[in-house]
C-alpha cells in the first residue's frame, strides 16, 4: 500500500474512532499533496508525496520549537501529538551509526577536505538520507566529518 492509499485508509479509521489530532493531520498532508499534485499537473510519485509528509513534519517541529520558546505549553503539545502522526508515515529513521557512515562515504567519494567543501558533501549526503534522517543532524554531522 502506498503513501496515499494508507492515509486514505487512516483517515478512514480516524473518523470511525473519532481520533480528531490523527484526522486534522490526514487532512492538512491530503491537502497539502493535492495541491503539489494541482501545481505538477500530474499525481505525484510516491517519493514526491514523501517530500510533502517531510515538509509538513519539518513545519511542525520549528512550530514546536516556537512554541516552546514562547512558553507556550498548551500549542506545544499540540505540536508534539501532530508530530507523532506524521512520523507514522515517515521511513524507519537512520540510527547515528548509520548516518556517520554515509556522511564519511560522500566525504570520502567527493574529496572534500575543509567547511568550504561541505555544499557537495551535503549534495551527495541528501539524496541517500532522504525523509530517512533530518536535515540539521546531517548537517551538523557533516561539520564534524569535516573539521
Amino acid at each position: 500500500m502506498n503513501l496515499i492509499e494508507r492515509l486514505n485508509q487512516d483517515m478512514k479509521t480516524a473518523m470511525k474512532n473519532k481520533e480528531k489530532t490523527t484526522l486534522s493531520v490526514i487532512r492538512m498532508v491530503r491537502s497539502s499533496i493535492k495541491n503539489k499534485e494541482i501545481e505538477l499537473k500530474q499525481p505525484l510519485t510516491e517519493e514526491e508525496a514523501l517530500d510533502v509528509v517531510t515538509k509538513e513534519l519539518k513545519q511542525q517541529r520549528d512550530s514546536l520549537q516556537e512554541f516552546e520558546q514562547a512558553g507556550r505549553e498548551d500549542l506545544a503539545q499540540k505540536a508534539r501529538d501532530e508530530i507523532a502522526v506524521l512520523e507514522k508515515y515517515m521511513p524507519e529513521q537512520l540510527t547515528e551509526a548509520e548516518l556517520k557512515k554515509i556522511v564519511q562515504e560522500a566525504i570520502a567519494s567527493t574529496g572534500a577536505t575543509s567547511k568550504a567543501d561541505m555544499g557537495k558533501v551535503m549534495k551527495a549526503v541528501m539524496p541517500r538520507v532522504k525523509g530517512r534522517a533530518d536535515g540539521k543532524w546531517v548537517n551538523r554531522l557533516v561539520q564534524e566529518g569535516l573539521q
